[in-house]
C-alpha cells in the first residue's frame, strides 16, 4: 500500500466478518455478498496492505499473523465508524469542547463571570474557559486562534476579524464630588481646571463624549493621565485625581453611592457596542452566533 493509501471500511468489515466465522459463505451472508465478492473484497485487502491474511485450503480458512494483529484494529476502526455516524445524527449529544472567550477585566468580573453558570446550561457540552486582557490583546488573540472569542467594544480594525452585537456600552462623563466641589463645571471651558484620565493616547473613552452630537468643540484640559485600564480610570476619578469618560455600567454603583458626579450632564455621549470577536473563517460560527444571542439575554446590572 502507497504512503497516504487507507483500506475502506467495507472490506475491513468483510475482513472482520471472515476472521469471526472463518467461514467466507457464511461470511458473504452477514455483509450481503456472494462470496466471490467478499473473497475479492479480500483479496483487495491484502494487496492493499501487502500481506497476506487468511490461509485457505480447501479443509479450512484460518488467520495468518498479520490478519491476526489487524483483527482487532480493525473491530475498533468499524465501532469508530459507527460512532461517527451517530454523532453525525445527533445520537450522541452534544460533542464536548472547551471554548475560551476573551474579556477586558472589569467587564468580565461584573458581567460575563456571572453570567458563566447560566451559559453553562444553554451549552451542556461546552466547557467555558476565560482570558482576561486589553482590547488591542483580545482582537489579536482571537485573529491568531490563541482565544476562540472574546468580548470588546474596541473597533475592529483586522479584516479576519468580525464582532456579533450582544450589549450596548453607555459612557457618561464624571469626577468626584469634592474635586468639582472645589473646581466647578458649568461649562465646557471649565475643564481646563482639570486633568483628563483616559486609557492612552488615542483617547478611546473620551471620543465617546467628545463625538457626541452636542458636545462642545475645541475641549482642553490641564493635562491628560493615561492609566490603561478601565478599572484604573475609575479607581482615580474616585480618588479625585481627575475627570474621566467611564462606561456607565461601571460608574452607576459610584453615581449611586455619591462617589462620582456627572459632569456636564447635558451632552449625552455617543453609545457602542459590545461584541462577540469571533473570527471570519471560523467553523463553530453557528455555535458563537448562539453563544452571542444568549449573552444578549443577560443585561449589564
Amino acid at each position: 500500500m502507497h504512503r497516504g493509501a487507507l483500506p475502506d471500511l467495507d472490506s475491513l468489515r468483510c475482513f472482520v466478518e471472515a476472521a469471526r466465522t472463518l467461514n467466507f459463505r457464511a461470511a458473504s451472508r452477514v455483509v450481503g455478498l456472494t462470496p466471490a465478492a467478499l473473497g475479492q473484497r479480500i483479496q483487495k485487502l491484502e494487496d492493499e496492505l501487502g500481506v497476506r491474511l487468511f490461509h485457505r485450503t480447501t479443509r479450512k480458512v484460518e488467520l495468518t499473523e498479520a490478519g491476526l494483529a489487524l483483527l482487532p484494529q480493525a473491530r475498533e476502526t468499524i465501532d469508530a465508524a459507527w460512532e461517527c455516524t451517530r454523532a453525525a445524527r445527533g445520537e450522541l449529544g452534544p460533542a464536548p469542547m472547551e471554548l475560551t472567550v476573551g474579556t477586558r477585566h472589569e467587564l468580565g468580573l461584573s458581567w460575563l463571570r456571572p453570567m458563566l453558570h447560566d451559559l453553562q446550561r444553554s451549552f451542556p457540552g461546552v466547557t467555558f474557559q476565560l482570558y482576561f486582557g486589553s482590547g488591542p490583546d483580545l482582537e489579536l488573540r482571537v485573529r491568531t486562534q490563541a482565544i476562540d472569542c472574546a468580548i470588546s467594544s474596541r473597533r475592529i480594525t483586522d479584516p479576519r476579524v468580525d464582532g456579533i452585537r450582544v450589549h450596548e456600552e453607555r459612557y457618561v462623563f464624571c469626577g468626584s464630588p469634592q474635586l468639582l466641589l472645589d473646581g466647578p463645571i458649568s461649562t465646557a471651558a471649565d475643564c481646563e481646571n482639570h486633568a483628563l484620565v483616559d486609557i492612552g493616547p488615542e483617547l478611546p473613552l473620551f471620543r465617546y463624549w467628545r463625538e457626541a452630537p452636542d458636545a462642545p468643540e475645541g475641549v482642553r484640559f490641564a493635562g491628560v493621565r493615561f492609566m490603561g485600564t478601565i478599572q484604573a480610570i475609575r479607581d482615580a476619578v474616585v480618588d479625585g485625581d481627575g475627570i474621566a469618560v467611564l462606561p456607565e455600567y461601571l460608574a452607576r454603583p459610584d453615581l449611586a453611592a455619591g462617589r462620582l458626579k456627572l459632569v456636564l450632564p447635558e451632552v449625552v455621549a455617543e453609545s457602542d457596542w459590545f461584541r462577540l470577536l469571533l473570527r471570519l473563517d471560523d467553523p463553530r460560527r453557528k455555535l458563537l452566533e448562539r453563544l452571542a444571542a444568549t449573552m444578549r439575554e443577560h443585561p449589564l446590572q
